[in-house]
């Protein structure tokens, strides 16, 4: 049967079983009902089959067929907890579904599921349910740690997310001893009483050999590594130098003073900036973005693969490229004293920080000075002597951007943008990968200035291009959830703060005004932690939906086609429309295929997140091993009903369990987000600050494991 016949008749199915007049019967009445010829049998049970597979009509004990809603069920993605629980995230959106050990039915992570509700939902609690079914098996691998037993082994998954361990039978260990990290194909998924079986595909090394715990990340993730052949024989014959030809048709902007500023290890330089001040006393600003998409085109294998990866990953110890190095680091970066290709955005800009006329061209550019954050800072702030006289050229430059950083910042500030300044660390490698040192991100006037003509620059083309009605790309941040806003009020109630909201919903003004009122506070990290818990997660999509956080109607990635996908593609469009050739067919084919391309780059990014973070974390446990005894500072970053999290000055987070708390029987109170002491009623409350000693660290686990010694303050005051 035809494709698109054997859709149609599955619809034709679906259609008549989500009728009102609609009551669940058997397949041969559905198949007279329908009017099935003998000689389709086949095909109507194949469609039935599938629709099955596929969780959308559904087969009771009694063999009658009916669509799920009928029986109150629903399609999701289960989330597993390491303790047996899950949630499960409906498909149609809307609050996640508890679901008990007892109920998950042999469901595992990222399984699609089939579920029904069986109760709760009220007074802020989550419903409950029950997994009818395994649609869609999430992991077919995983990675993990092999403990070797009498004849046989088990893996436990580095993915704290799997309940079970997976058993491995003699003959599928190919070797692996305890300690080996492994790659394990997963044969068969168990019952709820019993646990899944695979087989050993990969040994990565013991948990102790260098750069094993990255690698097992990496496999993990299923991030890629290496390109393949046919990327490497694409740009086999690219050129390390613009010619001529390149540049015809281009604006000219090799002139203008114009330089690049970025962190001193960056190789990849895909934006460079100018400003000149006009005679009416606005700044002409000038982003110019490396011309990427110039060089990877469409339908390649090297798109293929830059689409596929979607995003650069920034592990803690490597960098994957999503594009080469011979053009992330070679023809596509803006490296000074080199002619580049590039796409500018070039924007007036008045005293109040209103960009009052812009043109977004193909150009040509010459960066004059490879800058760093640390030398802009040291100008501006230090005034130092000898870079003032080094840099004398770009000096006036510097310090007129430096005034338009500060116009931008507080237009931003007034329309009210949110600023979330939680502290972020670098952790510090030696040559064996072994982590020595933990430092703050250096967050400067310099970062925040290039920071803030990025943000103009993004928003500028989302504006001009949205109204343009062109396909495109934007960044969008959605209004903060409701039933985690609801949380966070309850939370920062307690410490005196109260959000307040017009026709129901929170404007971002008033977001800012909490922080602002928390700013220089003891409780103002966690204040600023449970307000960013509350909002949704940026992402991309094919219509415009503004930035929440941003207070901004218009907002897209342009700035880095080096590194994202999104942003390559955004350069496509616009090179296109720039040539008067988005229209017609071409139109409609980038119309219909971009929201797929914006679902996939945002699912990529997640990946991207999860990795980074993890290796992070890894890189934070080893670095306490031999900080046993010790003891710190920090504040109760996290409270459930197994233990309490605190995070540390350095952002290292452990944990306190509760049965470890011997003073009393602790019991959690999740809506004040606290643990009280039965019998005496003592506290700890998220946003506590406390002392704590490192009691145990566990590579193995990834754990890292506190006691309390005492609590230094409290909403309550000091103690």
């Amino acid at each position: 049967m035809e494709k698109e016949q054997l859709q149609e008749r599955k619809e034709r199915i679906l259609e008549c079983m989500k009728s009102p007049a609609y009551v669940p019967m058997k397949r041969k009445d559905m198949r007279v009902l329908l009017g099935v010829p003998e000689e389709d049998r086949t095909y109507f049970e194949q469609i039935i089959a599938e629709l099955i597979d596929e969780g959308k009509i559904f087969e009771t004990k009694r063999g009658k067929l009916a669509v799920p809603e009928a029986l109150q069920m629903a399609t999701g993605t289960f989330i597993s907890h390491a303790k047996g629980f899950g949630f499960v995230t409906p498909d149609e959106g809307g609050a996640d579904i508890f679901i008990p050990a007892s109920e998950t039915n042999g469901a595992l992570q990222k399984d699609r599921v089939l579920y029904k509700v069986t109760g709760g939902g009220g007074s802020g609690r989550k419903a409950e349910g029950t997994i009818i079914r395994v649609l869609e098996r999430g992991m077919t691998r995983l990675v993990g740690l092999f403990e070797q037993v009498k004849g046989f082994g088990f893996v436990t998954a580095d993915d704290k997310k799997v309940a079970k361990d997976i058993f491995i039978s003699r003959e599928n260990t190919m070797g692996a001893v305890t300690g080996h990290k492994v790659v394990v194909e997963i044969t068969d998924y168990g019952e709820d009483r019993r646990n899944p079986e695979g087989k050993i595909i990969e040994i990565l090394g013991h948990i102790n050999d260098p750069g094993v715990d990255i690698l097992s990340v990496i496999r993990r993730y299923e991030l890629p590594v290496e390109f393949p052949d046919e990327v490497y024989q694409e740009i086999e014959n690219v050129e390390l130098e613009i010619n001529e030809k390149e540049m015809m048709g281009r604006e000219d902007l090799r002139n203008v003073l114009t330089i690049t500023i970025d962190g001193e290890d960056s190789k990849d330089l895909d934006d460079a900036v100018s400003l000149t001040k006009l005679d009416n006393g606005n700044y002409e600003l000038g982003v110019h973005i490396a011309d990427v998409s110039h060089y990877v085109q469409e339908h390649t294998a090297l798109d293929k693969e830059a689409y596929e990866r979607g995003t650069s990953v920034y592990l803690v110890d490597r960098v994957i490229p999503m594009l080469p190095h011979k053009l992330s680091n070679g023809i596509c970066s803006l490296n000074p004293h080199e002619d580049r290709l590039a796409l500018s955005c070039i924007m007036e800009i008045d005293h109040r920080g209103y960009v009052v006329n812009h043109r977004v061209v193909n150009s040509v550019i010459y960066s004059d000075y490879r800058m760093t954050y640390t030398a802009v800072r040291e100008i501006l702030e230090d005034k130092t002597p000898e870079l003032l006289e080094k840099y004398a050229e770009i000096v006036p430059m510097l310090e007129e951007m430096n005034e338009l950083r500060e116009i931008l910042v507080a237009k931003r500030k007034k329309r009210g943008s949110v600023n979330f300044d939680l502290p972020e660390s670098k952790i510090i490698l030696d040559e064996q990968g072994k982590p020595i040192d933990i430092k703050p991100y250096d967050r400067n006037i310099a970062t925040n200035l290039i920071e803030e003509f990025m943000l103009v620059c993004n928003e500028t083309v989302a504006e001009n291009f949205f109204w343009q009605e062109i396909p495109f790309v934007f960044r969008s941040h959605q209004e903060p959830d409701e039933e985690k806003t609801e949380k966070m009020e309850q939370f920062i109630r307690g410490f005196g703060y109260r959000v307040k909201k017009k026709d129901g919903e929170i404007h971002p003004r008033e977001i800012q005004r909490v922080l602002a009122e928390a700013e220089g506070k003891p409780e103002e990290r966690i204040i600023t932690r449970m307000v960013l818990r509350s909002m949704m997660q940026a992402r991309y999509t094919a219509d415009n939906q503004g930035h929440f956080g941003l207070a901004a109607k218009y907002y897209c990635h342009f700035t880095s086609p080096i590194r994202r996908y999104p942003d390559l593609e955004i350069h496509r469009l616009i090179k296109l429309t720039l040539a008067g050739e988005m229209s017609g067919k071409r139109e409609q084919s980038y119309r219909k295929k971009m929201p797929d391309i914006a679902q996939h780059c945002s699912k990529r990014e997640r990946v991207a997140e999860d990795a980074e973070r993890d290796t992070d974390a890894l890189k934070k446990v080893e670095f306490m091993l031999d900080k046993i005894g010790e003891t710190y500072e920090g504040i109760i970053s996290g409270v459930t009903n197994w233990g309490i999290y605190v995070e540390l000055a350095n952002t290292v987070e452990g944990m306190v369990a509760l049965n470890q708390l011997d003073d009393d029987y602790y019991e959690f109170d999740d809506r004040n987000m606290q643990v009280v002491g039965k019998r005496g009623g003592k506290m700890y409350r998220l946003g506590d600050a406390v002392q704590v000693t490192v009691a145990k660290v566990s590579k193995e686990l990834g754990t890292i494991d506190f006691v309390f010694e005492m609590i230094i303050w409290s909403k309550a005051g000091i103690r």
